[in-house]
């Protein structure tokens, strides 16, 4: 039973570090998108929504999704999908995107550059992280601490 109050803590530092990955590499995503300099005109092909939760009188998260192609420098048509982007693009609609090239793979956004926005967002989100992980290895230390002190640690 004791192994309990290791797994179910290691598992939500697993999600944690899993979450700051993810959200690093967007970040990383869109600021190689944005200081490529390259921008390309792109066609909206579709957009449309997501809903998430409303069962049991939770909330319901909405995400807006847009669908893009433009042509590259090199000729290849690059074809993205993006969320949270603006409400007032519809299909059919032309936007400037930002990308950047590479050998296998495209990065693109349609966001505008919001650098310090986006900076501060992510500080804020891996602060957050950072303060859960905390939390799972401070009650995994202070369980290990207390069951050695009772006499009761058995893995």
């Amino acid at each position: 039973m004791d192994v309990m109050f290791y797994v179910v803590p290691g598992l939500i530092m697993a999600v944690t570090v899993f979450a700051a990955y993810r959200v690093l590499r967007r970040t990383v995503q869109l600021r190689m998108a944005w200081n490529s300099g390259l921008t390309a005109e792109a066609r909206c092909l579709r957009a449309f929504t997501t809903v998430h939760g409303g069962t049991n009188d939770s909330s319901v998260r909405t995400t807006l999704h847009h669908v893009y192609e433009f042509t590259a420098r090199d000729g290849r048509t690059v074809r993205f999908e993006e969320e949270d982007g603006p409400a007032t693009v519809v299909e059919g609609d032309y936007i400037t995107v930002h990308y950047k090239e590479g050998p296998r793979e495209v990065i693109a956004t349609a966001l505008a550059p919001r650098k310090a926005k986006q900076a501060a967002a992510t500080v804020a989100m891996l602060a957050l992280l950072g303060v859960v992980l905390g939390f799972c290895v401070a009650f995994m230390v202070t369980y290990t601490h207390a069951a050695a002190s009772a006499g009761d640690v058995g893995f």
